[in-house]
């Protein structure tokens, strides 16, 4: 099994557990101050996407993970272990997309639980998965440049 696999299933794994601990210890809604005015612990759920979005389509989020997590596998096995950045992005894209895939699966919804207000705005709650995606994607965009101006600086020397 290649390392960026490995980062997947931990990403999966503390998502798993502390979703869990969000579940058994907590009541749907209740908050627990972490930092006042910044930073909570809320009990939530969300059957959608980002910002509730497209709220109780499970089928299409069954169907665009599968095809996710496909399209992401090919191209680690084509791409990532040429690129360690890449390999990153896409091992926290990987398991941040299959941490809630386990959730629409098992609870037909996502469990959220961070809860931070930047400058007055409350920020949609997000859990460890979708920090995993969040970041993932910077990577791989990060990535994405950093190979292009590798590509237009070889055709310079050319």
């Amino acid at each position: 099994m290649h390392w960026y696999y490995v980062i997947a299933l931990i990403i999966i794994g503390i998502d798993q557990l502390t979703k869990w601990i969000i579940v058994k210890s907590m009541e749907l809604g209740e908050q627990i101050t972490i930092i006042e005015d910044f930073f909570y612990l809320t009990s939530h759920r969300n059957s959608g996407a980002a910002w509730g979005i497209l709220e109780g389509q499970m089928l299409f989020f069954y169907i665009v993970t599968v095809i996710v997590v496909i399209g992401i596998i090919y191209y680690m096995e084509k791409y990532a272990k040429y690129d360690k950045l890449l390999a990153i992005g896409l091992s926290l894209i990987l398991g941040g997309a299959i941490g809630n895939f386990i959730d629409r699966v098992f609870r037909q919804e996502v469990v959220d639980f961070a809860d931070f207000i930047i400058f007055n705005y409350d920020f949609p709650i997000f859990n460890v998965a979708d920090s995993a995606l969040t970041i993932g994607v910077v990577l791989v965009i990060i990535a994405t440049i950093i190979d292009e101006m590798k590509q237009r600086k070889e055709k310079r020397k050319k």
